[in-house]
């Protein structure tokens, strides 16, 4: 894959060699494939290396916001385990924002990363309150719940993160600022685009994407 680069799932660790060693600190096995820069080509290899793992995207996207980041994780001969995008554009009330999207198996970390906790799923808050939100894919919907960051590892703390289910797989979504929660609401829907097909020219890349 000649536009992505490796590294690890769960740290910013670079995996520099091609089959080399796997991370010193986490060494799972699992390669995290991220684009030297936002680009379509880049996106195609992404969407190759993902095969039919869902990757989601808030669709139609507002005007002006534009896939800012993305990424997979694979393992063993290429089995994709979680995708990530990113979208980034300004709101009137809020100024610049980006909404960090996760998908992935359980234990795989990258959700909590971008969210900047410590672990790998989300915790108990999924079982001890009421959803607060409800987000469309497809014909279903997906509940989403609020994840405390008050155990975060990052010094920055300006983040809202939700977490729920799809299809079976840990659903993150991360909003910077933590304002920018309130562009969530019942009728926000999610387009799986790892079929790719004409719905790919339509979106527009723009970077670089936040840290995570």
């Amino acid at each position: 894959m000649e536009r992505l680069t490796r590294g690890c799932p769960r740290c910013r660790e670079p995996l520099d060699q091609p089959g080399g060693p796997d991370c010193a600190r986490h060494g799972s096995g699992a390669v995290l494939w991220h684009p030297r820069e936002p680009s379509y080509a880049a996106f195609v290899e992404h969407l190759a290396a993902a095969r039919d793992f869902p990757t989601y995207l808030p669709w139609p996207m507002a005007p002006g916001w534009a896939v800012s980041d993305f990424a997979v994780v694979t393992e063993g001969s290429g089995v994709p385990v979680a995708t990530l995008t990113c979208v980034s554009g300004t709101t009137e009330l809020d100024g610049p924002v980006d909404v960090l999207l996760v998908a992935e198996e359980p234990g795989v970390g990258l959700g909590a990363r971008c969210a900047g906790l410590p672990g790998g799923d989300p915790g108990h808050e999924m079982g001890d309150q009421q959803p607060v939100v409800r987000v469309r894919i497809g014909s279903l919907a997906s509940s989403l719940w609020t994840v405390s960051t008050s155990g975060a590892a990052s010094a920055e703390l300006d983040r809202s993160v939700l977490a729920g289910e799809a299809a079976g797989r840990w659903l993150w979504v991360v909003l910077r600022p933590a304002s920018a929660v309130l562009l969530m609401r019942d009728d926000w829907i999610l387009r799986d685009v790892s079929g790719g097909g004409p719905l790919m020219v339509e979106m527009p890349f723009a970077g670089p994407g936040p840290d995570w």
